[in-house]
């Protein structure tokens, strides 16, 4: 794999490790004249043992650890503030070494954790009822702050190495547009040897970048995907998803056929309930009919507003009867309430608020 960073050091600021791959660390130890396996050594004690400094690497002789201490740094994105909401989500909002902030949920359950993560500072898709859309697109992440988001809560939280977690990659930003950063991050989070966070338990959420679902499909490394769909006309997508313009319905259930499942996956599709807009029985027909013959499933999730925008939840009763009409004909629909509503931790909510600038 190409190098993730040259070598040399001239600004004199060290290097952040994260994001470096285990080929990345072997071929350093190499370069630095150490042998290949204290670079695994290094890999093991940043990702899996969670270490922050290089005196903690005792493993490592006292030479290498001064070498590494004097060119590298190991630099987790810095919390900056947390809120807790009442149903004990927490919405952390970070801050990146370039003062560029992004957030990341943390929602605990009974038997499992489930993380909310950034793939970019802020998102250039523009959705409609999406408030982080409101902040534009700023850059994409590296895939060291990618995990150094699970990092830094793992610390935050004292989540031990092998607790049950859920990765999501439904906070800001579009995974699809950042896909080389994501799946570098992906390889890392789920490899044993680091966080080793399993594949089926890491879902990347798309609005429906048609060729990058086509490429991940390709990728022998891929976790599960998601799909926004959030309407059943075009009409409908192109008036709060504009992406739909350019990758309309048909191109994006098409990419979904092409996209092979393996033995007990489901394709899953989000649809965010807006009152008198996609909510109709005539819509989750519609929906029916787009998803015939996929192995999915759907989420219906209730529209967390906001005074900036224009739309209204559906009522639940609504909400009820849309499930009622995919699951009587075979498809499988689940409601999901969202958490942090509270503190703007919610699906669509992520726009950093209470950020101090």
């Amino acid at each position: 794999s190409k190098p993730h960073g040259s070598m040399s050091n001239s600004d004199h600021k060290p290097q952040n490790l994260l994001g470096f791959s285990r080929e990345e660390l072997e071929g350093l130890a190499d370069d630095l004249g150490h042998a290949r396996f204290r670079g695994r050594q290094v890999y093991e004690g940043i990702y899996r043992r969670r270490a922050t400094d290089f005196p903690s690497l005792t493993n490592l002789n006292l030479r290498f650890r001064a070498e590494l201490a004097d060119r590298f740094r190991i630099t987790y994105p810095q919390i900056e503030r947390e809120f807790v909401s009442t149903d004990r989500a927490v919405r952390y909002l970070l801050r990146l070494e370039d003062e560029n902030a992004i957030e990341t949920v943390y929602m605990p359950e009974e038997k499992r954790i489930t993380l909310c993560l950034s793939s970019q500072v802020g998102c250039a898709v523009d959705c409609k009822f999406c408030f982080t859309a409101l902040l534009g697109i700023k850059r994409n992440l590296t895939a060291g702050e990618i995990v150094g988001q699970v990092l830094a809560v793992a610390q935050a939280q004292q989540i031990p190495h092998r607790a049950r977690l859920n990765l999501v990659f439904m906070g800001m930003g579009e995974p699809l547009l950042n896909l080389p950063a994501v799946m570098r991050a992906v390889n890392i989070l789920a490899d044993p040897n680091a966080l080793g966070v399993p594949l089926r338990r890491i879902t990347i959420s798309t609005a429906g970048i048609v060729p990058k679902i086509h490429e991940l499909a390709g990728d022998p490394m891929r976790p599960k995907l998601a799909v926004s769909l959030n309407a059943s006309t075009d009409e409908q997508r192109n008036a709060i998803m504009p992406l739909n313009k350019k990758y309309p319905l048909k191109h994006l259930i098409d990419a979904c056929r092409a996209f092979t499942l393996r033995p007990r996956e489901y394709l899953t599709f989000e649809y965010v309930m807006l009152d008198g807009l996609n909510d109709a029985d005539a819509d989750a027909r519609r929906v029916v009919g787009l998803l015939k013959g996929l192995r999915a499933k759907v989420n219906l999730i209730p529209y967390n507003g906001g005074p900036e925008l224009p739309y209204r939840p559906s009522p639940l009763q609504r909400v009820l009867g849309f499930q009622e009409v995919l699951t009587s004909r075979n498809l499988p629909a689940y409601i999901r309430i969202s958490r942090g509503q509270d503190v703007r931790a919610a699906c669509g909510q992520l726009s950093l608020a209470g950020i101090e600038d």
